[in-house]
C-alpha cells in the first residue's frame, strides 16, 4: 500500500500560527474539563467525614490499574441550565466512559453527588441515554455507581417524560443480555428508585443506601406515618426484607471490590489485547498545525490521514475523480477501515464517489471513519444542472443504510447537508469526536448574514421603502455573532451533538480504542430473552 507524501512545513510561520490557535483552543477546553474535576473535589472532606469516597475515587478503584478509560462528554450541558459555562462547570452531574474491569470492558457511569447532590438535570438525563445507547450497540456490561437526589425539580418538565426511556432501556439491555449492575452509595430514591430496581445485580453499601419511592417526610405527609431512612429503604433492609439487593458491603471501597470480583465471575469476554501496528511516518504532534487558524483557508485532509493511519500507507479511491472528497483503505491501529474525508464542499460527482465507496466498505465488512471538513454540499446552476440533489440524496441514502460501525471525528467546519452526508450525529456514528476546531451549523455566521442582509433588503425593496443602513447592519451584525458561537466546539459538546472533544494528538489512540470496542462487539453473542431479569 502506498504511504502518503505530506507537503506540510511545520517550521513554517502559518504551521506555528496554526498550532498556536489550536493550543489555545485545546487550553480553554482542558480549563473547563479541571473545573468540573475540581468542583467535585472540592467535597473531599465533606465526603471522608461520612466515611465515602468521591465519585472519581470510586470510578479510579473500580477500573483496573493502569488501563484505559475513555471519559465520554466531560462537558456536557455547559452553559446551560444550572451550569454557568464558567465558574459552575458541571460536567451532567454524572461521570460517564468506557475501562476495563477486572479484564472485562465496561460502561461505566457514576453518579457525580459532590455536585448538586447528583441531581440529575436535562443534559444529564441526555448523557446517561447515550451511555445506555453506547452499551447496547456495543453490548458493554454497564456498572452504575449510584448516588443521586433524583430529577432536578426545577427542570421536570424537561426530564419527566423522557426519563422513562432510562428505565425501558434497562428493561431492554437485560432481555438483550447485557448485564447490569448498580452500586448504591447513597440515595437513589424516589423515580431514581428503579434503577437498581431494574439492574440485574445490586451492591449495596451498609448504613450508607437508601432506595425508597417516598421519603420520610413525604411519607408523613401523605398517609402521616412516622418513618426513617433505614426503615423505608435502608441497605439491611434491601439485603435482608426486600431482596432488592444481591450484595452487602460495609464501604464504599468494600461495594467496589464486590463489584469487581462480581464482573470476574460473570463468563464474559476479556479485552482483546491491540494489534502491533506501525506507526504513522510523521508525528502526530504535527496534527495541532493542520488545521489553518482561519476556517476559510482550506488544507488537505490527507496531511490529517498520514498522521493517522498505520505507516501512513493510504490506498485511495478513485483519486483523480472528484477529487474533493477523499476516499480510500487504511489501517489504523491494526484495524482495517474505509476513510472519507472532504476537501471542501461535496460536489455532485463526490457524492457519488463516496456512496459507491461506502456501499463497498459495507460489502465488506469494512468500518468506516469519516473526517469532517466541509461547508456542505456544493451550491449554483452548475452543482444543480449536474443532480447535486440527486446525488447528494444518494450518498445521505447510504450513510445511514451501511451496516458496518461507523466513526466520526470533526476536524473542521460541519456545515448544512454536508453534516449528514458525513456521518454526523444525526446519522448514529457509533463514536463521534471533535477537535476543538470544530463548527458544527446549517452554515457559516458571515453567510447567514449576508442571506439575510439580502432578503431584508428584498423586502424593503418591494415595500417601497428606503434601507436604514445602520439598522441592517446590526441586524446582520448580531446573527452573525449568535450564528458564530452557536457553531463552536464548546457549544455542541455541551448539547452531546459529539462524545467529547479531543486533542489532536489523541486522535488515532482514540479511533484505536473505538474499534476495537467496536470489534469485540462484532464477535460477541449475547443471550438475549423475551423479559430480562427480574426479582422474585
Amino acid at each position: 500500500m502506498p504511504a502518503l507524501v505530506s507537503r506540510l512545513d511545520p517550521r513554517s510561520a502559518a504551521f506555528a500560527a496554526n498550532a498556536a490557535r489550536m493550543h489555545e483552543r485545546l487550553a480553554e477546553v482542558r480549563a473547563l474539563e479541571a473545573k468540573v474535576v475540581a468542583e467535585s473535589a472540592s467535597k473531599a472532606e465533606k465526603f471522608a467525614a461520612r466515611g465515602q469516597l468521591l465519585p472519581r475515587e470510586r470510578v479510579a478503584r473500580l477500573l483496573d490499574r493502569g488501563s484505559d478509560f475513555l471519559e465520554l462528554s466531560p462537558l456536557a450541558g455547559l452553559g446551560m441550565h444550572d451550569d454557568d459555562g464558567r465558574k459552575s462547570v458541571l460536567g451532567g452531574g454524572s461521570i460517564v466512559g468506557i475501562g476495563s474491569v477486572a479484564g472485562r470492558r465496561v460502561l461505566v457511569t457514576a453518579s457525580d453527588s459532590a455536585v448538586k447532590g447528583g441531581t440529575v438535570a436535562p443534559m444529564g438525563l441526555k448523557k446517561a441515554l447515550r451511555a445506555q445507547e453506547l452499551a447496547r450497540e456495543n453490548k458493554l456490561p454497564l456498572v452504575a455507581l449510584v448516588e443521586s437526589g433524583g430529577a432536578n425539580l426545577m427542570y421536570q418538565a424537561e426530564i419527566f417524560v423522557d426519563g422513562g426511556r432510562s428505565f425501558a432501556n434497562q428493561a431492554r439491555l437485560s432481555a438483550a443480555g447485557i448485564p447490569q449492575i448498580a452500586v448504591v452509595h447513597g440515595s437513589s430514591t424516589a423515580g431514581g428508585a428503579y434503577l437498581p430496581g431494574l439492574s440485574d445485580y445490586v451492591v449495596l453499601v451498609r448504613g450508607r443506601s437508601s432506595i425508597y419511592l417516598a421519603g420520610p417526610p413525604l411519607v408523613k405527609a401523605a398517609i402521616g406515618e412516622d418513618a426513617t431512612d433505614e426503615e423505608l429503604g435502608g441497605a439491611e433492609l434491601h439485603a435482608q426484607v426486600t431482596g432488592l439487593g444481591e450484595y452487602l458491603a460495609e464501604d464504599d471501597a468494600h461495594a467496589i471490590e464486590l463489584t469487581r470480583e462480581l464482573l470476574a465471575r460473570l463468563p464474559w469476554d476479556t479485552v482483546s489485547a491491540l494489534p502491533p501496528a506501525p506507526e504513522p511516518l510523521y508525528p502526530a504532534e504535527e496534527l495541532m498545525g493542520v488545521v489553518p487558524a482561519d476556517e476559510r483557508t482550506p488544507y488537505d485532509v490527507r496531511e490529517v490521514l498520514a498522521r493517522l493511519v498505520d505507516g501512513s500507507e493510504f490506498l485511495e479511491f478513485k483519486a483523480g475523480y472528484a477529487p474533493d472528497t477523499v476516499c480510500g483503505h487504511a489501517r489504523l491501529m491494526g484495524h482495517d477501515v474505509g476513510l472519507v474525508g472532504n476537501n471542501g464542499p461535496i460536489q455532485p460527482a463526490g457524492s457519488t464517489k463516496a456512496a459507491q465507496f461506502m456501499q463497498l466498505c459495507d460489502q465488506s465488512g469494512t468500518p468506516l471513519v469519516f473526517l469532517q471538513n466541509t461547508t456542505g454540499y456544493m451550491v449554483g446552476r452548475e452543482a444543480e444542472r449536474a443532480g447535486a440533489i440527486k446525488h447528494g440524496s444518494k450518498m445521505i441514502q447510504a450513510v445511514a443504510n451501511v451496516r458496518v460501525p461507523k466513526f466520526t471525528v470533526v476536524l473542521g467546519g460541519s456545515y448544512g447537508a454536508g453534516n449528514y452526508g458525513m456521518c454526523g450525529r444525526g446519522f448514529d456514528p457509533r463514536f463521534i469526536f471533535a477537535w476543538p476546531s470544530a463548527r458544527t451549523a446549517v452554515m457559516g455566521g458571515a453567510q447567514a448574514a449576508q442571506v439575510m442582509d439580502l432578503l431584508n433588503r428584498q423586502k424593503l425593496e418591494r415595500l417601497g421603502l428606503p434601507a436604514d443602513e445602520a439598522a441592517l447592519a446590526a441586524m446582520s451584525d448580531a446573527l452573525r455573532r449568535r450564528l458564530d458561537a452557536e457553531s463552536t466546539a464548546l457549544f455542541g459538546t455541551a448539547r452531546l451533538w459529539d462524545d467529547g472533544i479531543v486533542d489532536p494528538r489523541d486522535t488515532r489512540r482514540v479511533l484505536g480504542l473505538c474499534l476495537s470496542i467496536a470489534e469485540e462487539a462484532g464477535r460477541r453473542q449475547l443471550r438475549p430473552n423475551s423479559y430480562g431479569v427480574a426479582r422474585f
